[in-house]
């Protein structure tokens, strides 16, 4: 078979790439290895954690708060395997709707393993065993990632897990470690806290979620110690081990003491790598860099074989589903030869913890390390009356604007609904809004997203109204 557009991988990145290829007149075909599409973030990612936190949050605000708003339950307790149950709906739905989005938009569907025979033929080995080779004009490959993992910290997938086996526990551990804190880390580790669970967060860094403001990773953890969590950070992991009913790690803390944690499990989520195993990159002529990533032209995303372009997590930027969707929908208009266009300082990065944290632009810590003059403006979550009355008063709204312009450079929430409130952050800094545009914006009350308006007015004039 002969197609204008080859797929590889059904993520977020992959079938947003496949259908924009198909709506622009182009011949598309999309390859996975699996019995369904949607790739890491909705088979065993994003979606299915987003499920489970909403889950355990429920339980949460059941147990401690349901009283104070005048709702009386009695023998209140966490069904884990009913959770379960509903994640793997909400995820049979998803597959459904992909698969539904890939016949109406009469994009072939192919699932086995693809490889390459050469730049331009795709080896697919199906799951009954046979095998089927496919030609394109162009290859897209959008294989996405898998956790890291440590040569010296033995996975079992049993009591030493990753992120996958992490959401579909069959029962709440007592005490669980997690290896890393942040966004996978915090995520997850708060799910099990809220059912119940002691949890541990060792992390290398000084802060929780280190790649995001400093600010950020303070105000998560205040709001994760009230669920009874412990931190261990600036600790090097030095071992784990497996005793059978129990796990132990070992780690160094930053005055090179040992440290000893005991647990029965250990979550390790210390990163993601590029996913390309098996594609047989050296038929195409390609070849990975140093950190396991393909090098791609910034300008169209393409690699240096002609033809064969890479998105998502294979290349560089951070890895998430909407960066990769981005980066679907730029390759497929790029290979129909329009111009199109992705601010990478515009993808807004987010932790779905609760509070929920949100970030978009530049952190702090990177204005004061370019040496660019700035001024901040933050507001409290505690401030606001939407906040107040639903109860959800833990954090706040930091906004970082050019000293000398008013630009805003960065917007940092955490708080009720930060998820959702970036958006306004970041089609303000799309057209290069002022901190005092927003602040004479009129904002509906009493909301959340009031504010990102007195964060403004504090950035702008250190005059936020209600604080």
């Amino acid at each position: 078979m002969q197609y204008d557009v080859i797929v590889i991988g059904s993520g977020p990145g992959g079938y947003v790439a496949a259908i924009r290829s198909a709506q622009l007149g182009l011949k598309t075909a999309i390859i996975e290895k699996y019995s369904v599409l949607g790739g890491t973030c909705l088979n065993v990612g994003c979606i299915p954690s987003k499920a489970l936190l909403d889950s355990s949050e429920h339980f949460y605000n059941a147990q401690h708060s349901f009283a104070e708003h005048g709702i009386e339950l009695e023998n209140l307790k966490a069904n884990l395997s009913q959770m379960i149950t509903r994640k793997k709906g909400v995820i049979e739905k998803m597959n459904n709707g992909i698969a539904f989005l890939m016949k109406k938009n009469k994009i072939t569907v192919y699932n086995g393993l693809g490889s390459f025979v050469d730049k331009n033929t795709v080896n697919v080995a199906k799951l009954d065993g046979t095998a089927e080779q496919i030609t394109g004009k162009n290859i897209i490959i959008a294989t996405g990632s898998k956790p890291t993992v440590l040569p010296f910290i033995p996975v079992d997938k049993k009591r030493v897990i990753t992120s996958t086996e992490a959401l579909n526990l069959q029962e709440i551990p007592k005490h669980l470690i997690v290896i890393g804190a942040g966004v996978i880390g915090a995520e997850l580790g708060s799910v099990y806290a809220r059912l119940g669970a002691k949890v541990s967060f060792v992390e290398f860094a000084d802060s929780m979620i280190p790649t995001m403001d400093k600010t950020m990773g303070k105000e998560l953890q205040k709001s994760i110690k009230k669920l009874g969590a412990d931190f261990y950070l600036s600790h090097k992991v030095t071992g784990v081990v497996n005793n059978g009913d129990d796990v132990t790690v070992t780690a160094k803390n930053s005055k090179d003491e040992d440290v000893t944690i005991t647990g029965d499990y250990v979550l390790v989520c210390i990163g993601r790598r590029p996913y390309t195993d098996g594609l047989n990159l050296e038929a195409a002529g390609l070849a990975t860099d140093q950190r396991g990533k393909l090098e791609v032209d910034e300008h169209t995303l393409q690699t240096k074989v002609g033809g064969i372009y890479a998105i998502g997590d294979v290349i560089r930027g951070a890895m998430l589903a909407h960066k990769a969707e981005e980066e679907g929908v730029f390759v497929a208009e790029t290979i129909a030869g329009q111009k199109p266009h992705i601010n990478y300082n515009l993808i807004p990065g987010v932790v779905y913890t609760w509070p929920e944290v949100a970030s978009v632009g530049q952190t702090e810590e990177e204005l004061k390390a370019a040496g660019r003059a700035y001024k901040a403006g933050s507001f409290p979550f505690k401030a606001l009356g939407r906040a107040t009355a639903s109860m959800d008063t833990d954090g706040l709204v930091k906004v970082l604007a050019d000293k000398a312009t008013d630009e805003i450079l960065g917007v940092h929430i955490i708080g009720a609904r930060a998820a959702d409130m970036i958006a306004e952050a970041v089609v303000a800094m799309e057209y290069r809004a002022s901190a005092e545009d927003i602040s004479r914006m009129s904002h509906a009350h009493p909301t959340y997203t009031e504010a990102i308006k007195e964060a403004c007015l504090a950035a702008t004039e250190n005059r936020a109204l209600h604080a």
